[in-house]
């Protein structure tokens, strides 16, 4: 082959490789509401209601994919655990489907419930030391409010997603979400249960697409 020919065919072949070793993602930053002023012990996150919004503080997001995706396989067991009469962690995201065990690290009772029309139980009183772990099956897109009945200050969130495509935020706002198929799909930004940011995405193998919210 002639030189003039191997450099441009050899470039052709790194450009190639390149993009299929490239990861398919969606990264950017969300803008997050204001947290409550003071400082944040231990970093410590809980979930708060103002005016009937709940929220998170320090504040955080779940960004997520929606669309017409293959049914995946059966998600893994998560845990949100009770430790220290507060619930660790106070925002979980899960997918639908997803069996979420509730273990008590506290020496005392607790006594978790949700009336939320995504998930309504009631999972008695229960000590540390008794099995099986307590759990349930989140079969249904929505979020699901947790408190104690015992501990009135205890709450947490988990929300319940119809995608297997999410992650949170940092506490900056800033996220990456790999591993995506191509299309054009909706990409949601969770910031608190009255808001919820929207942005139409098209997204192309072997590419990083930037989305910011707003």
């Amino acid at each position: 082959m002639k030189p003039s020919l191997i450099f441009p065919a050899l470039t052709a072949l790194l450009s190639l490789a390149a993009a299929m070793g490239a990861e398919t993602a969606i990264e950017g930053r969300v803008e997050l509401p204001k947290g409550r002023p003071g400082p944040v012990v231990a970093k410590r996150y809980e979930i708060v209601s103002k005016g009937g919004v709940i929220s998170t503080d320090p504040p955080l997001a779940v960004v997520y994919l929606e669309g017409p995706f293959r049914k995946p396989s059966p998600p893994a067991t998560r845990q949100l655990t009770q430790k220290n009469l507060t619930f660790i962690p106070a925002l979980l995201p899960v997918q639908v489907g997803t069996k979420v065990e509730f273990p008590n690290e506290d020496d005392t009772y607790h006594n978790i419930f949700s009336f939320s029309p995504a998930k309504r139980f009631d999972l008695g009183r229960y000590r540390p030391e008794e099995r099986p772990i307590p759990s349930q099956i989140f079969d249904k897109a929505g979020p699901v409010t947790l408190r104690c009945d015992i501990h009135e200050h205890m709450r947490a969130l988990i929300l319940v997603l119809d995608t297997p495509h999410f992650v949170m935020t940092g506490t900056d706002g800033r996220f990456r979400l790999a591993g995506v198929p191509d299309g054009r799909y909706r990409l949601k930004a969770w910031t608190s249960s009255k808001t919820t940011l929207e942005k139409q995405v098209e997204i192309k193998s072997g590419a990083a697409s930037r989305v910011d919210f707003p």
